[in-house]
């Protein structure tokens, strides 16, 4: 004879336990957003069903534990390692963002701040030689050294002349030879800070060392992050309500942890993949190792650090004597002009005294697009052709590194690539605050509640 009451019959558990009973399938409270229900059945000592517990399960992570199995001694290590990388490197990754997306339309809108310096020339007026242009520059401002000149295909374009890294460019009207100085140079210059803090947290000079290791080590951090967190995402059970609360936002999630938890999920989630791209081609440009890896996964042997052309035969003439130049400047620039019918921007580098050669950049493209860049390589001396190398003629290796450069500002993909990179980089500053706001809430809230005078 059963020991207990009718009312108290319940399928047979032992003593002093409870054992889940499964809600409704869609059962919901209304207690917040992501949180289901469960029953526990609580049974005395003689196996009699006393009462049931209620049991409200936080599924704001899209996760029911009921029966789970336990978290995976990989999975705990490699949370804590992401939490500490973000905790480390989250606020230069923060700067790094911030400075990203400012820096994102920066070709477009130089251009605009720009169109002023654009005039139409006389009807017969000719351009003057690039030598007296240089020499206006110079003038003007002592102690500039032009290292290339630029020219556009649009006959009111300026011809922009440039001094290296760090002393910017001058723009020279083609036909009057007027210095137009800068152009937008306040425009200019937010850029160019922009850029310094991007890199290197604008220090100037041999102190950019230290500063440009921490943007670095930040970058490789970020990328450990972004491949971490694809792992971490996924639930520990494969069902839609566990993939749902971290693919979609949640209106319901509305405390600061929810809200965080599930901004950082899904945000992280659908930018992972470019975002992976912005940041990985940034450690190629932090460290020598990741740009000879570049070269080195297609086989190739990375190219020496420098720049240097081609080594060409020199022509001799009667009597031994080397042949004089045949050909100035803007007569080959004349030569690599004729070389594509299509191009938009030749850039000259002026050679060094003793160069045998003179290296032309001859792009079909908006400025950023290594597809559309070739290279032309013509004998300081004759004039002929000592090289030509188009995108497509260049070993993988080669293009691969040219790509890398313009992924990273996703320029390589036109305006729509730029939107892309400057709208990840927008989501990786929420990534960061709402990291750290989690990373907050798990270890340093907890030991404030628990400080001395606090209850």
């Amino acid at each position: 004879m059963s020991r207990c009451s009718a009312q108290d019959e319940a399928p047979s558990f032992h003593a002093g336990r409870t054992r889940p009973v499964p809600p409704k399938p869609g059962t919901r409270l209304n207690s917040g957003a992501g949180t289901h229900c469960t029953r526990l059945a609580e049974v005395n000592e003689n196996g009699c069903y006393m009462r049931q517990k209620l049991i409200i399960i936080n599924t704001t992570a899209a996760r029911i534990r009921t029966n789970s199995k336990p978290e995976t001694m990989f999975r705990k290590t490699l949370f804590w390692i992401h939490l500490a990388s973000g905790v480390t490197a989250g606020l230069v990754i923060l700067m790094m963002s911030v400075t990203g997306v400012l820096l994102t339309y920066e070709r477009q809108m130089l251009e605009w701040a720009n169109r002023d310096l654009h005039a139409e020339p006389a009807p017969e007026a000719s351009r003057q030689p690039l030598g007296k242009l240089i020499a206006a520059v110079e003038l003007k401002e002592p102690g500039f050294e032009a290292t290339s000149i630029t020219m556009s295909s649009n006959p009111t374009a300026p011809v922009e002349i440039g001094a290296g890294r760090g002393a910017g460019s001058r723009y020279v009207n083609a036909y009057s030879g007027q210095v137009l100085g800068r152009g937008a140079a306040g425009l200019q210059e937010f850029f160019d800070a922009m850029t310094g803090w991007h890199r290197w947290f604008n220090v100037s000079g041999d102190g950019r060392a230290p500063w440009r290791a921490i943007t670095g080590a930040s970058n490789l951090l970020f990328l450990f992050l972004i491949v971490s967190g694809m792992y971490l995402w996924l639930p520990r059970v494969y069902k839609w309500a566990a993939f749902k609360g971290r693919l979609l936002f949640n209106a319901k999630a509305v405390s600061g942890h929810a809200r965080d938890f599930n901004w950082h999920h899904v945000i992280g989630i659908w930018t992972s993949v470019p975002l992976a791209v912005v940041v990985a081609t940034a450690v190629v440009f932090s460290y020598p190792w990741a740009s000879d890896l570049v070269y080195r996964v297609f086989g190739e042997e990375p190219p020496a650090r420098g720049r240097g052309g081609p080594p060409v035969e020199r022509q001799f003439g009667e009597g031994g004597t080397p042949v004089e130049m045949a050909m100035s400047l803007d007569g080959l620039l004349a030569v690599a002009a004729a070389q594509l019918d299509d191009w938009r921007a030749i850039t000259v580098q002026l050679p060094s005294e003793g160069d045998s050669t003179v290296e032309f950049s001859i792009d079909r493209g908006t400025g950023g697009q290594p597809q559309h860049r070739h290279t032309l390589t013509l004998d300081a001396y004759s004039g002929k052709v000592a090289s030509w190398q188009p995108f497509e003629s260049q070993t993988p290796g080669r293009r691969a590194r040219s790509w890398v450069r313009f992924l990273h500002t996703g320029e390589a993909l036109g305006v729509w690539g730029q939107t892309v990179a400057g709208l990840v980089s927008l989501t990786s500053v929420i990534m960061v605050w709402t990291g750290l706001a989690l990373a907050y809430r798990r270890l340093i809230a907890p030991l404030l509640k628990r400080a001395p005078g606090r209850r």
